[in-house]
């Protein structure tokens, strides 16, 4: 191994599989890899022997070229058996992009949470050719940048339906709590939140495996982010609850198959590391809150690096959360500001 102490946190697979190809992890337990069209350029996808067929965690983004690889894997790799059934873990595009089209095509059976489930299929209806108003207000009131606005609404706008396949109507829902059985092991149900609501993480009851999605990552802190859709939402407070709530159950020997970078060791290490990180951020955040600032204002004490413009809008919908997060717990007056911009401020 690395020499890394034992509280540290490893990685057994420093290499991750080629497009097409798979690792096997544990017994019955294959780690893939699907592309994605941006900075973060991969999504990991795993499959796990049901004896009879295969369950596989998470199906990447819709598009021609991740259905050319999962053909490639499944006349590969999982070739001599169907898949059977698809677990997604949240309702982000990398991760449910082709469960419709694993439905539709091949008959297989979606299992996720109901909030996944029905945040996939309402944004996949919802198309938008133009910006609506309300997120145009929205970015105005987080105080984006002009020249960044006006270039925005010159494009059209993102939509679900780009990037997910189209969703038939069922699926069979799984809660906190729940017990699952798959790949020859029974799995605890455990929500995580602040990513995405309703997240779904599994711990296995008959070895140490952890499918993580992008609730627990190796070595990057996943977005969490303010929309228009629910501009007062503290995603930061769900995150830290769930954080605080799942490292009650984390083990030095849990094998973390999170669904971007490497699998890992070292989880109670890990979750706090998660936990301070926004809490160090939050800090520095209030400190510099000394004179009224709008969220896209504060990319300086919150990212601690500059923020490149294919990088903007992540750090802008997660500046306005940790905003809202101090406005929720009183530690900041909000005020607007003339351009429309809320601005913030710390108490005292």
């Amino acid at each position: 191994m690395d020499g890394v102490e034992p509280s540290g946190i490893r990685y057994p697979w420093p290499e991750p599989p080629a497009p097409g190809e798979a690792i096997e992890i544990a017994e019955g337990v294959l780690w893939m890899r699907l592309p994605l069209p941006m900075a973060l350029d991969h999504v990991n996808i795993y499959a796990l022997d049901d004896g009879d067929g295969w369950t596989v965690i998470d199906t990447g983004m819709s598009s021609n070229k991740t259905r050319r690889i999962w053909a490639e894997l499944m006349s590969g790799p999982l070739a001599g058996k169907p898949i059977r059934r698809a677990v997604v873990t949240h309702h982000h595009p990398d991760h449910v992009g082709n469960a419709g089209w694993f439905q539709a095509e091949h008959g297989v059976e979606l299992v996720t949470s109901r909030t996944a489930w029905l945040f996939s299929r309402m944004l996949t209806l919802d198309v938008q050719e133009n910006w609506p108003q309300e997120t145009l207000d929205f970015y105005q009131s987080a105080g984006m940048d002009p020249a960044f606005l006006e270039k925005r609404k010159a494009d059209r706008p993102f939509n679900f339906a780009d990037t997910v396949y189209p969703m038939p109507l069922g699926f069979t829902r799984i809660k906190q709590g729940d017990v699952i059985r798959i790949g020859g092991r029974d799995w605890d149900v455990h929500m995580g939140n602040g990513h995405a609501p309703e997240h779904v993480t599994l711990w296995s009851r008959d070895d140490h495996l952890v499918l993580s999605g992008d609730q627990i990552l190796s070595s990057i802190s996943p977005n969490l982010g303010v929309y228009a859709t629910e501009p007062m939402a503290d995603p930061v407070s769900d995150w830290i609850e769930a954080c605080e709530r799942l490292q009650k159950l984390a083990r030095p020997d849990h094998l973390v198959l999170g669904g971007h970078k490497l699998p890992f060791t070292g989880l109670p290490l890990r979750m706090r590391q998660l936990i301070e990180n926004h809490h160090g951020a939050l800090e520095r955040l209030l400190a510099y809150l000394d004179q009224p600032k709008a969220a896209a204002e504060c990319f300086a004490p919150l990212f601690k690096r500059t923020i490149r413009e294919g990088e903007y809008g992540l750090a802008l919908v997660e500046a306005v959360a940790h905003m809202n997060h101090l406005h929720h717990s009183g530690a900041v007056t909000r005020t607007r500001r003339a351009d429309g911009a809320w601005v913030f401020q710390r108490k005292g």
